[in-house]
């Protein structure tokens, strides 16, 4: 899985949401949120395409792309990455030190209940 900056990122999740895509219409997905120049959209797609993260097809004069790496494999390496990199491989402090400011919601506390309930059936 390649290394992928917070802009090519940002690049990238536009194409999970839809794709394929022309840069055009990358590009008009991308200003929703804000200012992009076309030019720094269409170097992001080479980089990506370089790295394989992306790939295209010709259709007459435009290329349309799509991703070759799946949103749900690239978050778990990434999440992954960080709980290594920064909790030493553990998920309890990271899970702990949201619930210890409050930035745990209801929502979330529930679904980590169903994923550790899950997690304890598969496990026995």
């Amino acid at each position: 899985m390649p290394d992928i900056s917070k802009t090519e990122f940002e690049v990238l999740e536009a194409l999970w949401e839809k794709h394929p895509a022309s840069a055009n219409e990358i590009i008009e997905h991308l200003n929703k949120t804000k200012e992009w120049h076309e030019k720094t959209v269409k170097t992001l797609l080479s980089r990506l395409v370089k790295k394989k993260a992306l790939a295209y097809e010709k259709d007459q004069r435009r290329y349309l792309y799509y991703p070759l790496i799946e949103r749900d494999s690239y978050m778990a390496k990434e999440s992954k990455n960080l709980i290594e990199r920064v909790f030493s491989g553990r998920v309890s402090p990271l899970v702990a030190g949201f619930a210890k400011h409050n930035q745990l919601a209801k929502d979330d506390i529930d679904e980590l209940k169903k994923i550790i309930s899950q997690w304890e059936q598969d496990n026995d």
